[in-house]
């Protein structure tokens, strides 16, 4: 799946050539990234006419997909949004990092273990499907799709 080379920083963009709606933000790599993701995010998928429990659940997966990615892998951590708003309507969500990292970021192995290994359960619980592949690029995309109709 190829998506635009230029990131968009609150700008919801229309892929001419399919009728999608499409959205990136390269984030830092370290614990705000979740944060900026979810505050970056909420606008974009608000003009797209999510309601807000469907905003709610692509934001939690989107928070997952990129605690996962700064807690376990090197950077780049960039997140991709897609929406089909044509026929049956989703949201893909995609957050692309540079693989695993030897040991988790230091400030992630202070939390309490509590806080720990529940995202991919969360994730499966919204999204209709979801995984990871390794892209053209050499970064690892994961991902999950959600359904907003």
């Amino acid at each position: 799946m190829a998506f635009p080379t230029l990131l968009h920083k609150r700008q919801p963009t229309r892929a001419a050539e399919d009728s999608r709606e499409v959205f990136g933000l390269l984030l830092e790599h370290g614990p705000l990234a979740p944060a900026t993701a979810r505050h970056e995010a909420r606008p974009v998928l608000d003009a797209w006419g999510l309601n807000e429990e469907q905003i709610y659940d692509t934001l939690l997966v989107i928070s997952e997909l990129v605690t996962n990615a700064v807690t376990h892998a090197l950077p780049p951590v960039i997140l991709h949004l897609q929406a089909t708003t044509h026929g049956f309507g989703r949201v893909q969500v995609h957050v692309s990092d540079g693989g695993p990292q030897p040991t988790p970021a230091a400030w992630a192995a202070t939390r309490p273990d509590d806080e720990h290994g529940r995202g991919a359960a969360i994730v499966s619980a919204l999204a209709n499907d979801a995984g990871a592949v390794d892209d053209a690029n050499g970064l690892i995309d994961h991902w999950a799709d959600l359904t907003t109709v």
